[in-house]
């Protein structure tokens, strides 16, 4: 056993505890997106996290039954079922692979890109690949993301009606801006159907196991015809995942990470597991400030960088 799958195997339970404690207190610092409004009225002193291990080992606390919208967390998991069904060439025809040092929802970014999507972490770019599923409508589409990732997986996903109509209530300005252009440059074909395909995806829900299986897909993908595409995913999180907080967040932890507006956090720890976590609060740049600072102070205390 190589000694990275030691430390993750001797954190204990004592220590998760008190770190999400403190993560419980550190969230206090952020503040609940507003712009979607079910997301303004969660208990933001909420901090789920779950811990797996591929020698079998889990670790947890917080309330385990709390289901959550997982939002952008889902971006990594639509580009790898792409990748494996379409291959790279195609995917990567439609969106690229450099980072952004702007925010997740920029038009400023897509327009000084002449409408080509940067990366699929940003919102332009899961767009763009939202529009390469398969299905007539928007949710015959979701639910074919949705039933592949509960099958390869073991979760149970599900479309939380509640958040959808409030997604759908105060309609994204943003977005909407993002794929008329996207549209413009021929990424896009179907506006209205595309941006409604993205807004169920964002709404599929999961327990905080739920997320954490979804991360050991990435860590041990289920057939060898995965493994490529699990490593640009896994590279895609490391430089995009956070956004424009990305680059720092590589030097201090290390880990691949993907964050959602929702709270929600996955980082993977490569050849031994995943960290998943949940805490609503955010900050500036839309990360989770409990959910970081958790997975900070694990991957520091053990060791876990992929750097080391």
């Amino acid at each position: 056993m190589n000694r990275g799958v030691k430390q993750l195997d001797e954190l204990t339970q004592k220590q998760l505890e008190t770190w999400a404690k403190e993560a419980q207190r550190r969230s206090q610092l952020g503040q609940l997106p507003t712009y979607i409004p079910q997301l303004a009225q969660v208990n933001p002193q909420e901090v789920v996290v779950q811990i797996l291990t591929l020698t079998g080992k889990s670790f947890q606390a917080g309330n385990q039954s709390l289901r959550f919208p997982l939002m952008s967390v889902m971006k990594p998991f639509l580009l790898l079922n792409r990748l494996v069904e379409l291959g790279e060439d195609e995917v990567f025809k439609r969106v690229g692979v450099q980072p952004s040092d702007q925010p997740f929802n920029s038009l400023e970014q897509l327009q000084a890109d002449d409408g080509w999507p940067r990366n699929p972490m940003l919102n332009s770019g899961a767009i763009a690949l939202a529009a390469l599923l398969p299905g007539q409508n928007a949710g015959s589409r979701c639910d074919y993301l949705c039933s592949w990732l509960n099958q390869t997986a073991h979760c149970q996903l599900v479309l939380d009606q509640a958040i959808l109509e409030s997604v759908r209530s105060a309609p994204n300005p943003r977005n909407q801006r993002l794929i008329a252009r996207l549209q413009g440059s021929g990424y896009v074909e179907h506006p209205d159907l595309t941006l409604d395909t993205y807004n169920q995806i964002c709404c599929l829900s999961a327990t905080i196991s739920d997320l954490a299986e979804l991360g050991l897909l990435l860590v041990k993908p289920p057939d060898l015809k995965w493994q490529v595409p699990s490593r640009m995913v896994k590279a895609l999180m490391m430089t995009c995942g956070l956004y424009e907080a990305s680059g720092q967040f590589a030097v201090d932890v290390g880990l691949p990470t993907k964050s959602g507006v929702s709270g929600a956090v996955l980082s993977i720890i490569p050849q031994q597991g995943a960290i998943a976590c949940y805490s609503p609060p955010l900050d500036p740049e839309g990360n989770s400030v409990g959910s970081l600072f958790l997975i900070q102070k694990i991957a520091q205390s053990l060791g876990l960088s992929v750097f080391n």
